[in-house]
């Protein structure tokens, strides 16, 4: 397959950007689907921006459902929705061996 520099537009800044022959072939190697939406300039905007908002997550302490112990999670329960710790959840992630 043979894969030729492409104009794209970026959904921030409205600017048109190149994406390049490698990239295609990279997003081809690992299966991406997409289309890239962002420059480059954007996309490292948005990045910073995330990962300092990830950083101010909210915690609370809540008891697990399962175990009963008490724990942390990175966001605030629903009521009557069941909270797991982190071992509870792995064991539900888990596929089941019959």
């Amino acid at each position: 397959m043979e894969f030729k520099d492409k104009s794209l537009v970026c959904v921030d800044c409205q600017t048109s950007f190149v994406w390049t022959a490698g990239e295609q072939l990279f997003y081809h190697d690992h299966d991406f689907r997409n289309e890239p939406k962002r420059c480059k300039e954007c996309k490292a905007r948005r990045s910073s921006r995330g990962g300092q908002a990830s950083r101010n997550r909210p915690e609370t302490t809540t008891v697990c459902s399962q175990c009963g112990r008490e724990t942390t999670v990175p966001f605030r329960p629903t009521q009557g929705r069941p909270v797991y710790c982190k071992e509870c959840f792995q064991q539900r992630k888990a596929p089941h061996s019959a």
